[in-house]
C-alpha cells in the first residue's frame, strides 16, 4: 500500500491504516524525540503526543512534503515544548540588531565520534542545542528553524554561528582540534 493511500485512509479515521502509518514511524521518530529529550520514557511520551497531534490534524497534510517530514516537524515542535515546560524562565534577548557572516565549516577532527560531537551538542545552552539540533542533524534550514522556535531567521544563524563555536570549543577542550 503506497503512502499516500494510507495517509487518505487515516484521513477517513481507518484505524488500521493509522496503525500501519505508526508503525512504519514510530522508530525514527522516537530517534527524533530522543535526540532532543535524552530520557527513553519522555521521548514515548513526546512520540505518543505527536502521533495523536498527526491523527487529529491529518486533514492539514496537504502532500507538499513526504509525509515522514510533515510528522518529524510536529515531533521536533513536541519535543521543543515538552522541554520548554520542563524549563525554568529563561532571558529573552533581542539578537536582531546583529549581522551575521555565514559560516558553513563544520569540519573536526576526523578521530572524533558522532557520538562525542551530539556530547558536545549536549552540553550547549539549549538556546544554541535546539539550534544546532536542528540544523545539523535533523536537517532544517534556517527559515524552517526560525519557524518552529519562533525567532528571526538572524537571530536562527546568531545561535547556530555561536552554538558551532560553543562546540568547537567543547570539543577542543576534550582534545579534539577542529578546523577554522
Amino acid at each position: 500500500m503506497f503512502q499516500i493511500d494510507l495517509v487518505e485512509k487515516c484521513k477517513a479515521n481507518n484505524r488500521k491504516a493509522q496503525l500501519k502509518l505508526y508503525k512504519q514511524y514510530c522508530d525514527g521518530m522516537y530517534c527524533v524525540a530522543m535526540r532532543f529529550v535524552k530520557n527513553a520514557d519522555d521521548a514515548e511520551d513526546v512520540l505518543q503526543e505527536s502521533f495523536v497531534k498527526a491523527f487529529q490534524k491529518i486533514e492539514q497534510f496537504k502532500g507538499e512534503v513526504t509525509f515522514g517530514a510533515w510528522l518529524k516537524r510536529i515531533v521536533v515542535n513536541k519535543s521543543i515544548d515538552f522541554l520548554k515546560t520542563k524549563q525554568e524562565k529563561l532571558v529573552a534577548l533581542d539578537e536582531g540588531y546583529m549581522h551575521i557572516v555565514e559560516d558553513e565549516d563544520w569540519t573536526v577532527d576526523s578521530k572524533v565520534t558522532i557520538e562525542e560531537i551530539r556530547s558536545a551538542i549536549n552540553c550547549l545552552s539549549e538556546k544554541y542545542k535546539y539550534v544546532v539540533l536542528m540544523y545539523l542533524l535533523e536537517g532544517y534550514d534556517h527559515n524552517e528553524i526560525s519557524e518552529v522556535l519562533c525567532i528571526t531567521p538572524t537571530a536562527c544563524r546568531t545561535r547556530l554561528l555561536r552554538g558551532k563555536g560553543h562546540l568547537k570549543e567543547i570539543l577542543k577542550g576534550k582534545g579534539y582540534g577542529t578546523g577554522s
